[in-house]
């Protein structure tokens, strides 16, 4: 629940301007996240927000651009990940909504050499390979970590 509550967090600043606690905890909950000020606070810390001054007033949440989550697949899949299809060398991977980001943060923090390059949507994930056969045994290697 955290992975997802954390992907949630940052699509949210990442989609709006944020300017206060409270108003991510409303973003969050009507994303059916119900969490409390302590550990809103404690995941801000933990994904490394930081809070910028506008020039025109006022400041908001951000997210630096280098992610300070990074789960490994191993655990990002088997919470996240709907389901695994394909065609030819392109794997398409459905994932909960608003997840495919962590999922393709993880698949690409995992370095796998077959994998060409991922492209992600909010609930679905592109995974780029060189061949049918490759993406074959990607799918395959991903529906055993999800196990």
């Amino acid at each position: 629940m955290k992975i997802q509550r954390h992907a949630a967090i940052l699509r949210v600043v990442r989609e709006r301007r944020i300017e206060s606690q409270d108003e991510l905890r409303e973003a969050l909950s009507d994303d059916g996240f119900v969490v409390t000020q302590a550990t809103l606070s404690r995941d801000i810390r933990e994904l490394g927000l930081a809070k910028l001054a506008d020039p025109r007033g006022g400041a908001y949440y951000t997210h630096p651009h280098r992610p300070a989550v990074r789960p490994e697949l191993a655990q990002v899949l088997p919470t996240l990940l709907v389901s695994v299809d394909g065609v030819g060398p392109f794997l398409v991977l459905k994932t909960a909504s608003g997840s495919a980001g962590a999922v393709t943060e993880a698949l690409d923090q995992a370095g796998w050499s077959e994998i060409m390059g991922t492209i992600a949507g909010d609930d679905t994930v592109l995974v780029i390979t060189r061949s049918q056969r490759l993406r074959e045994e990607i799918a395959t290697r991903i529906q055993t970590l999800v196990k």
